[in-house]
């Protein structure tokens, strides 16, 4: 069996002009989120063995604060291109280059792509309130973790994923909601 956690990227500060977006950084709300989700990866002991990541700045940033708060600053990223601003289609094929010897791996990129992934994965099914979430919006710093019955990341495929777990920054501080929902 294997486990993927998605994480977006934290909330962006557009007050900050850049030549490109890939260059965007993060705002102190993003990082606080970024921060507060990392904390709660942490006292819920779920494993991370790989990271595979956009190396856009603001994901940079969110990793940055996110892995010393989850206890994973051990881990040195593996930063894909393919991930910036990636379809659900592209973030599968990075996916399942991953090979067999990851049990647990995080991916952490941008929307509309990780939401469209996470739709893809998990079937619809009468009463999952955590893809109903996921329908509504994969907000900023909001990290899903899915379970796949499957030994080798090659055998990726859509509709075969099951909710674990579905966390918001807003759902472990209020005063991070509602604008903490905006890119």
């Amino acid at each position: 069996m294997k486990t993927l956690t998605i994480l977006r990227h934290a909330k962006s500060g557009w007050d900050v002009q850049v030549e490109r977006d890939f260059d965007r950084p993060i705002n102190k709300r993003g990082a606080r989120g970024a921060e507060i989700i990392g904390q709660w990866l942490k006292r819920q002991k779920l494993p991370v063995d790989r990271i595979v990541a956009s190396p856009a700045v603001r994901v940079t940033e969110t990793l940055d604060i996110f892995q010393p708060a989850a206890g994973l600053d051990a881990i040195e990223p593996h930063w894909d291109r393919r991930i910036y601003l990636a379809s659900a289609a592209t973030l599968i094929d990075v996916i399942r280059d991953t090979g067999h010897d990851a049990d647990n791996l995080l991916i952490s990129g941008h929307n509309p792509g990780l939401e469209d992934l996470i739709l893809m994965l998990v079937p619809e099914s009468d009463g999952d309130a955590l893809r109903a979430k996921v329908e509504e919006k994969l907000p900023t710093s909001a990290l899903a973790r899915l379970e796949l019955d499957i030994g080798d990341w090659h055998d990726l495929d859509t509709g075969m994923a099951r909710f674990t777990d579905f966390i918001r920054p807003r759902d472990l501080d209020p005063a991070l909601a509602p604008a903490m929902d905006e890119d």
